[in-house]
């Protein structure tokens, strides 16, 4: 038996590489059918992670439900900015957090056995929990067992703080049994595991230009009472969210 996945706002693969590692261990086949982001660089890494088919690179809300191949489980990252407290959480006033609708098109068209839907944190508090009241009536609307937690990546041999909500549903033509979230793997892990040992190159290192920039950025958000900005962090500890871009921040 062959488990087919489809892989929504599929950024780099995250959590499809996360369900292959799982398949492997427990001698499960798996075949992803269906990926798409509208991110071009990520897919670019997507391809070179998973090959190229299928090929990521698609805006979802042009796929027509139908076209998109059988599958037995969705994953869906939808795009988080619309509920995190680092945008302005315009939640589905904000386009991107309409794309939730798309995911609830395919899985009403396509009736997959499960689905796995990951957010930030404070899509549970948005709007006063009105946002995730609505997401949870949607799924169980449409005759799905739903059931959500926040889970820490900190908790699972991870050097990173990073709290997000887990959404599962499975058809309750098929749900048996119980399900439950798994709290901790019991692996610790911090930064000085996964650091270069030795010194890297320079062009990994930020520039002064953008250390000033990081300064000035924190000082405008304190002076606004808001809490962003750098931080530092020592290698025996733990990483807030970690950004990749242009620049790399060095750990000291």
């Amino acid at each position: 038996m062959t488990i087919k996945t489809i892989d929504l706002f599929s950024g780099i693969g995250g959590i499809r590489l996360g369900f292959e590692k799982a398949c492997k261990k427990l001698n499960v086949e798996h075949s992803c059918v269906f990926a798409s982001d509208i991110k071009k660089t990520a897919c670019e890494v997507y391809r070179h992670r998973f090959g190229k088919l299928p090929d990521p690179f698609c805006d979802i809300t042009k796929v027509d439900e139908k076209t998109i191949p059988d599958f037995d489980i969705l994953f869906g990252g939808f795009p988080c900015q619309a509920f995190s407290r680092a945008g302005n959480e315009l939640g589905f006033k904000d386009t991107r957090g309409t794309l939730f609708f798309d995911v609830k098109r395919i899985i009403e068209e396509k009736r997959p056995i499960a689905f796995l839907l990951e957010n930030v944190g404070g899509l549970l508090r948005h709007d006063h929990g009105k946002t995730i009241k609505i997401i949870l009536e949607v799924l169980e609307d449409l005759g799905y067992l739903v059931r959500y937690q926040i889970i820490n990546s900190m908790n699972f041999g991870v050097p990173q703080k990073r709290p997000r909500i887990y959404i599962v549903g499975f058809d309750k033509q098929f749900a048996g049994g119980t399900f439950e979230f798994p709290s901790s793997s019991g692996i610790k892990t911090r930064l000085s595991d996964i650091l270069e040992p030795n010194p890297v190159d320079g062009e990994f290192y930020i520039t002064q230009t953008y250390w000033e920039y990081l300064l000035k950025h924190k000082k405008q958000n304190k002076e606004n009472g808001n809490g962003f900005g750098y931080q530092i962090k020592s290698p025996s500890g733990l990483a807030s969210t970690l950004m990749s871009g242009a620049w790399a921040l060095k750990v000291i």
